[in-house]
C-alpha cells in the first residue's frame, strides 16, 4: 500500500501505475455533477488555493450533524463518466492531481491525466460506510444552499483513504484492458 499526504506533487504522482493501492491522507474535495459543471462553466477563482495538488472525490455523501459538526455516515463512490464532458479540463485548470471515484473514465480525461500528471483512484462501491470512517474532519461546504446536500462541494481530512490506481499517468487504463476482454469473450459467445 502506498501512502500519500494530500496535497501531493505532480512528481510523486507520475510515480503511481495501473494496480497500485493507494491510501490518501489529508485534505480533499468531493465534487459532482454540478460542481463540474461550475467549475467548468464559471471557474471560480475562490477555489483554485483549495483544489490545487489535491484530488477531486465523485460522491454524494449521506451526512448528519451533531451540534454544529457536519459528520460522514456514509461516503461510497459515484459513476464518474458523467463528469466525463468537464473532468479533464478541470483538472487542468484547477491544478489537481487524482479524481476518485468508480467505473473510470472515457478518453478525454486520460488523456488529460498524461498530459497533466494526474491518476483516476477507484473507490469500492458497495463500502460507503467503510469509507465514511476514513473521514476525520469536515473541514468546509462550499455551494450547499444552491446545490444541496449530496452535490455540494464537501471539504474534507481524511486518514488512511482507501484507493486503487485504475488509470494512470502514463495513459494506461484498467477499464481499457478489461472491456478490450471483455469484448472479445461477449463476441465469441455472440458468435457461438
Amino acid at each position: 500500500m502506498i501512502s500519500l499526504k494530500l496535497p501531493v506533487s505532480e512528481e510523486e504522482v507520475r510515480k503511481l501505475k495501473v494496480g497500485d493501492e493507494v491510501s490518501l491522507n489529508g485534505i480533499m474535495v468531493l465534487g459532482r455533477d454540478n460542481a463540474h459543471a461550475w467549475m467548468y462553466e464559471e471557474k471560480p477563482n475562490e477555489i483554485r488555493n483549495l483544489l490545487k495538488g489535491t484530488v477531486i472525490y465523485h460522491c454524494g455523501p449521506v451526512v448528519k450533524k451533531v451540534d454544529d459538526e457536519w459528520i460522514f455516515v456514509a461516503a461510497g463512490p459515484t459513476t464518474s463518466i458523467r463528469e466525463e464532458p468537464y473532468q479533464g479540463d478541470v483538472l487542468k485548470e484547477y491544478d489537481l492531481r487524482a479524481v476518485i471515484g468508480k467505473g473510470g473514465m472515457g478518453d478525454k480525461t486520460l488523456a488529460a491525466l498524461k498530459e497533466h500528471g494526474a491518476v483516476y483512484l477507484h473507490a469500492i462501491g458497495g463500502t460507503a460506510a467503510l469509507l465514511a470512517k476514513a473521514v476525520v474532519k469536515v473541514h468546509d461546504v462550499l455551494k450547499l444552499e444552491e446545490f444541496g446536500i449530496p452535490e455540494a462541494m464537501w471539504v474534507i481530512e481524511v486518514k488512511d483513504f482507501p484507493t486503487v490506481v485504475t488509470m494512470d499517468s502514463h495513459g494506461q487504463s484498467l477499464h481499457q484492458v478489461i472491456k478490450g476482454k471483455s469484448n472479445i469473450v461477449a463476441d465469441k459467445l455472440i458468435s457461438g
